[in-house]
């Protein structure tokens, strides 16, 4: 499976070169069960699309979807900059990558939302994107997760959305995976519409 094909209509969405390069560089680093697992291993926080061989990777791309429509609209997308469009939408493409730890552990790691943002600052080097640009894009991983920052045992984890750009990434990354709201993807694993 060629992982760029798979991501050409999200990657298409980057105006910014020099982000849309760092994305393919970290599409290119994503583990290869990011392509084949579920989102969710018992189908209670995710839409069916979602669920079954591929549905991390439909998730992905409705919360990807979800958020370049909405930035379509001048009513939201006039309140962020094209750059910070940009990164917001890299963020959602790359929110899961580590969804099971770099070596695909059985079950989601709760700090997933930590191992990802902290890959990317790993590849810094690689990517030839600003620092206030990469840390925009660790930011808004690192938030995804929204309200849900305490891990299995109770321990706070997770950093809760502050700014308007953590709480859009967590609100279209929210959307994707509420069961009420169902995308048509076609035998390609692309939203059909």
């Amino acid at each position: 499976m060629d992982c760029l094909e798979v991501f050409k209509n999200e990657i298409s969405y980057i105006k910014n070169e020099n982000i849309k390069e760092a994305l393919i560089y970290m599409i290119k680093k994503l583990p290869k069960y990011f392509f084949e697992v579920e989102a969710s291993s018992t189908g209670k926080y995710h839409p069916k699309y979602a669920l079954g061989e591929g549905g991390l990777l439909r998730h992905t791309k409705a919360a990807v979807r979800i958020g370049f429509e909405l930035l379509q609209n001048p009513i939201i997308g006039d309140k962020y900059s094209s750059d910070e469009k940009d990164l917001m939408l890299v963020g959602l493409l790359l929110h899961d990558g580590l969804k099971l730890g770099k070596d695909k552990e059985k079950y989601t790691r709760f700090d997933h939302p930590i191992l990802m943002a902290n890959y990317i600052e790993e590849e810094k080097a690689n990517l030839k994107i600003s620092d206030e640009q990469r840390k925009l894009l660790c930011d808004v991983i690192k938030t995804h997760m929204g309200v849900w920052t305490k891990d299995y045992d109770g321990n706070e984890v997770l950093e809760k959305p502050k700014t308007k750009y953590q709480n859009f990434v967590h609100m279209c990354d929210y959307l994707a995976s509420r069961k009420c709201i169902l995308l048509p993807f076609d035998e390609n694993n692309n939203i059909n519409v």
